[in-house]
């Protein structure tokens, strides 16, 4: 299949293309490269440097006669939503709503839309929290995600245009960037390697529900082949504890950082874990790596890169 992958120089995007790519799809990447990184596009991939705003993205949509549109790109940062609300809605539904009607015009098959099942929920009441959980986002980003569902469900209704929204918990491994405000695992990880002091924000108790990246490609292959609309929770099951994770990354760096903590962060839920019930019966998916073992590929990933072996 023809598959257009927006953000696809990005983190989770990447190793998504990475995944079609070897299962023998044509993907071509749109991502203007303000997070993604060069280095991470696949070498068979089309790269179309462009910002999902731009109308012309919308035209090659068309032009391309894509078959699977997979949006991955975003403003994907809580804190930045938090303070600039204007800039997270401008890229997460604008941008997201011009790809949208270059799909319904190109006649696109199916669009797969990473949304965020560590935000949609807001304050969980249930753990782990199953797709029927009420949404109430706390921060824009995770309305911006929402809203992009809600939009998914009028194209799906309205043009019959399918979708599926993967619903993430908190994704981490090799080629998260460090240097953003999101992705702990990676800023623990490079600041435990240099020898710089990490700082927990809060008192470290708030749980998140950590999926490998590779894990997420899976689900996102998966994606291409069922016949089912709707959101599916893409997560572990499993609490940890910001406190046991730096506990994990320091041992497995080697470091002897003390655990410091600095003030609570705005807009960041208390407890976030998903359900994959749903997963396993619609795509036939599971979580497979295990938290120690994901966490020990991603810390030799950003030890190769710090120093080289």
């Amino acid at each position: 299949m023809r598959i257009l992958v927006s953000g696809g120089a990005g983190f989770i995007g990447s190793h998504v293309v990475e995944t079609y790519i070897n299962a023998g799809h044509e993907v071509i990447v749109v991502d203007d490269l303000s997070t993604g990184k060069r280095e991470n596009l696949h070498p068979k991939a089309r790269f179309v440097q462009a910002d999902i705003q731009d109308p012309a993205v919308r035209q090659l949509i068309i032009q391309e006669k894509i078959d699977i549109l997979n949006h991955h790109a975003a403003q994907m940062d809580v804190r930045r939503s938090v303070a600039d609300p204007l800039f997270d809605a401008h890229v997460n539904i604008l941008g997201m709503l011009n790809l949208l009607e270059g799909a319904r015009e190109a006649g696109v098959k199916k669009v797969i839309f990473a949304s965020s099942g560590g935000t949609v929920y807001g304050e969980q009441e249930s753990f782990p929290a199953s797709e029927a959980h009420h949404t109430h986002p706390i921060c824009p980003y995770g309305v911006s995600k929402r809203t992009g569902e809600h939009y998914l469900y009028f194209y799906q209704t309205e043009y019959r245009l399918p979708y599926i929204a993967l619903r993430y918990a908190n994704i981490y491994g090799p080629r998260q960037d460090p240097h953003g405000e999101a992705g702990v695992v990676a800023i623990f990880t490079i600041r435990l390697l240099s020898g710089q002091q990490p700082v927990i924000n809060g008192d470290g108790n708030q749980t998140r529900d950590y999926v490998f990246v590779g894990d997420v490609a899976r689900a996102n292959l998966a994606a291409l082949q069922v016949d089912y609309t709707g959101p599916i929770n893409i997560g572990t099951g499993i609490e940890t504890n910001v406190n046991q994770l730096f506990g994990h990354l320091r041992t497995l760096a080697g470091s002897s950082a003390p655990e410091i903590h600095g003030p609570a962060k705005p807009g960041e839920s208390r407890r976030s874990v998903l359900a994959w019930d749903r997963a396993a019966q619609v795509l036939g998916w599971r979580p497979e790596v295990k938290l120690e073992d994901g966490l020990r590929q991603t810390v030799e990933f950003f030890r190769t890169r710090i120093h080289g072996h």
